[in-house]
């Protein structure tokens, strides 16, 4: 960690600079000639990426920030929040601990909390800010986390970890063995320490597969904030055996919906033609795979198998976008050509042939903020398009 880039006189140059261009910024002359001018400008660029994301560091006093990267990764302070109220005990250890923002949330429910970082610039530098942000509960270790487990040889209420998601050659991957650590291979080793492990995953990464991959995996949380899935939430209980429950969250400023899933849930859907109302499922409802029961749960019908999209006759409560249906039109040549003829409006796609890139290039259709159409198949396999307007 470099003690220069907390001098006042740098912090106030960082802090003047937030709002100005990177690039631009990159080539004026160094204020400062003893020091390195790119750490300077780094520390400007991370923080910049703060402002929405981790708006408790943006706004902090004398916090230094990792290379762009690290900022990328971490979780967001919403979606952190959310994630450490769902562990309970007094002791924590964060195997994986980057920037440090999961660890700082788990400390304002968990008594003690410890963070490990393999890099040792990183380790300086979260230590360094949580002395800054006064959290006097986590004790930051350098060095690799599973020697440390086996050195410490002690029990903690909960492991935690987040698998970084590229290889040895920084390509991305999309399986949780090919990831580091490799959670699957270790498992039974982590529950050595502890009873309760959560496990951080992309979005992308398929339910199904990670349920193969692991044991003992009792609830899935898919969290999205403000309705795009960020990350997958694995709590895993020692030795439980039950199908595990998914748990589907959006969070909003003002609210967050949550509905809870039975993974073993034998739920068969009723399907309908369009009817006055149609609903979208947010993105977390549509990462979980459950499109049987999310109908039967709000009690929709489905407009196909494959369409994920619901109807009813009359308006109910919905977590997602509820539309009243005011035309049911059959796409062919002639009613397209006709109905989109000076049409303006946000268009979506749902099992249909055709992208919406294609659609707008075809008949010009150009985006308007409160019309809505839907080109979807329906229950007796039919090309529709439903124009809507939004109820919420």
């Amino acid at each position: 960690m470099d003690n220069q880039l907390v001098k006042p006189e740098v912090q106030d140059f960082i802090n003047t600079s937030l709002n100005k261009d990177i690039n631009s910024l990159s080539l004026q002359k160094n204020p400062f000639p003893d020091i390195v001018y790119s750490k300077i400008v780094q520390q400007i660029d991370s923080k910049q990426r703060c402002k929405t994301k981790l708006p408790t560091w943006y706004s902090g006093k004398n916090l230094l920030f990792p290379p762009k990267i690290s900022i990328e990764q971490t979780s967001s302070e919403a979606c952190a929040s959310y994630k450490a109220s769902l562990i309970k005990g007094e002791t924590l250890i964060d195997l994986t601990g980057g920037f440090g923002i999961d660890a700082y949330y788990f400390s304002k429910h968990i008594k003690a909390v410890t963070h490990c970082e393999m890099q040792k610039e990183l380790s300086e530098t979260v230590k360094h800010n949580y002395e800054q942000l006064g959290a006097k509960n986590i004790k930051c270790h350098y060095g690799d986390s599973l020697e440390y487990l086996q050195h410490k040889n002690t029990k903690w209420d909960y492991i935690y970890l987040d698998p970084a998601r590229r290889n040895d050659s920084k390509e991305k991957v999309f399986l949780l063995k090919d990831c580091t650590p490799n959670a699957p291979e270790l498992l039974d080793e982590y529950f050595k320490y502890t009873d309760s492990i959560l496990i951080k995953t992309a979005p992308l990464l398929d339910i199904t597969s990670g349920i193969s991959e692991l044991h003992s995996v009792k609830e899935i949380h898919v969290v999205a904030l403000n309705n795009e899935v960020k990350e997958l939430l694995w709590i895993l209980e020692k030795d439980w055996k039950d199908s595990p429950d998914i748990i589907a969250v959006n969070i909003h400023q003002e609210k967050t919906d949550s509905i809870r899933i039975p993974l073993d849930n034998e739920e068969y859907a009723s399907f309908s033609s369009p009817l006055e109302y149609l609903y979208e499922p947010n993105a977390a409802l549509m990462k979980t795979g459950q499109f049987d029961f999310i109908g039967n749960h709000f009690n929709l019908y489905k407009l196909h198998p494959h369409s994920q999209l619901y109807t009813s006759e009359v308006l109910k409560p919905f977590t997602g976008r509820s539309f009243k249906i005011e035309a049911n039109i059959p796409f062919n040549n002639k009613s397209t050509k006709e109905h989109l003829k000076n049409y303006k409006g946000h268009i979506t796609t749902r099992n249909f042939p055709m992208k919406v890139e294609e659609i707008r290039k075809k008949w010009k259709v150009k985006d308007a903020e409160n019309n809505y159409l839907f080109f979807t198949t329906d229950s007796k396999n039919n090309k529709i398009m439903l124009f809507c307007s939004k109820i919420n």
